[in-house]
């Protein structure tokens, strides 16, 4: 029993902790959020840093740690009547999967252009950190 025990102990010693990145969490539709919003002030944004940041991750249940903290923001094109032109941010935390290709894990590089977020077109950037808080 003793060593039973013994090889437990030293079996939980050498288990590390997981580590996650602190990002801030947050939305903002036309200004509507000037905490997320650009210029950034992170003075200001202590209640919407997330700390550890947890994600989901592609084909699992969960969340795991965070490895990168993401900033989508970008004007919707007016290609419809209804159609507005307003512009949006959105402030979260990501992880990479580890899929093999970098066109399928989104916080491996950052990139600008058009894409379609609740589909409706976007013109805008994803920009990616994975060191202190994205700012």
């Amino acid at each position: 029993m003793f060593s039973l025990m013994c090889s437990l102990i030293l079996m939980l010693s050498h288990i590390r902790e997981s580590e996650s990145i602190d990002c801030f969490k947050c939305t903002s539709s036309n200004g509507d959020n000037r905490r997320c919003e650009d210029p950034f002030h992170n003075n200001f944004s202590s209640a919407i840093l997330h700390t550890p940041c947890w994600a989901g991750r592609k084909n699992r249940n969960g969340i795991f740690p965070a490895t990168a903290c993401i900033k989508l923001s970008g004007k919707f094109a007016m290609l419809l009547a209804n159609d507005s032109g307003e512009s949006m941010v959105i402030r979260d935390c990501a992880l990479d999967s580890g899929s093999l290709t970098i066109d399928t894990e989104i916080v491996r590089m950052s990139h600008c252009g058009g894409f379609y977020f609740d589909q409706r077109y976007v013109r805008g950037c994803v920009q990616v950190c994975n060191g202190f808080p994205f700012k």
